[in-house]
């Protein structure tokens, strides 16, 4: 991979990573044409994914600081009812026990790290499947296909107004599943993590803030392991990481100068539209997977 192709994978990452399209579709499509090797592609992929990342914390920083807090506050209301046990237990006292999850910012933090545990456990051991799949054009056009259908059909369903007080936590352990399985090329992360929080019933605004932010700790998760598993590895050269470093800075200029515009266009835009283009470029796809 040239300095040049670094750029514009970075680029396509900023372009499709906010919009329910599959970036990584995207990112192996376009490598498979230029015949970019297969060395270090998931290293460089979540290096992108790492540089798209810091846009979604400069978007959403009030939200994830208010989160972050409530997390600290919950973490202490535990420490305060396990002594509250204890003190009751030992003095035969009744002292009130504090509500651990009494506040929507709570509950959505709650909903973050339950969602997280299937998201890491799958992509885990998923790892080499996501690496066969990666190295044919195949694979991102049924996964495109698939992320259209889903969002053609989600698009009729009549848009729902929980939030988080009205959720169940389960549920969201449930989308961490859907997450998990769209590490494979062409599945869109946004588009079926969208699906499940509509058919959940989730304020449409809500939805998209949610699939966004639950992406936080699985790509830090996938960047810790990724770059761990590079050290001492003989694929990972040092060409690789500069151009991956580079891909990662574009990937992250262009997602921060759109993704105000593009969280807007998901939000008020009909999905059926974005399902129309997922078809055309999966079909694509495929059939250049037999001529090219």
């Amino acid at each position: 991979m040239s300095i040049l192709e670094a750029i514009l994978l970075g680029v396509i990452q900023g372009l499709t990573e906010f919009l329910p399209v599959s970036s990584s579709g995207h990112l192996t499509i376009c490598e498979q044409l230029l015949g970019i090797g297969a060395d270090g592609r998931l290293f460089s992929h979540v290096l992108l994914h790492l540089g798209t990342m810091t846009a979604v914390l400069l978007a959403f920083r009030k939200d994830i600081s208010r989160m972050v807090l409530e997390l600290i506050r919950l973490i202490h209301d535990i420490c305060f009812n396990a002594v509250t046990f204890f003190h009751n237990k030992s003095r035969g006292d009744e002292r009130r026990y504090r509500k651990l999850v009494d506040n929507n910012y709570r509950k959505f933090a709650v909903m973050i790290l339950a969602s997280a545990i299937p998201t890491a456990a799958i992509g885990y051991y998923m790892r080499q499947a996501v690496s066969a799949a990666s190295v044919t054009l195949l694979f991102p056009g049924l996964g495109l296909l698939e992320t259209g259908i889903l969002l053609l059909v989600v698009d009729f369903v009549e848009i729902g107004k929980k939030i988080p007080k009205d959720i169940p936590v389960w549920y969201s352990f449930v989308i961490g599943v859907c997450q998990g399985f769209s590490v494979f090329p062409g599945i869109s992360r946004l588009g079926t993590t969208m699906t499940a929080c509509l058919l959940g019933g989730f304020n449409r605004k809500f939805a998209v803030k949610f699939s966004f932010i639950m992406s936080i700790p699985a790509v830090l998760g996938a960047a810790v392991f990724e770059i761990r598993e590079a050290v001492g590895n003989p694929a990972i050269t040092g060409s690789i990481v500069i151009n991956s470093v580079v891909g990662m800075i574009f990937a992250g200029a262009v997602g921060s100068f759109g993704i105000s515009r593009m969280l807007s266009l998901v939000q008020k835009k009909k999905l059926r539209y974005f399902a129309y283009y997922c078809f055309l470029v999966g079909i694509a796809a495929i059939v250049g997977n037999f001529l090219l």
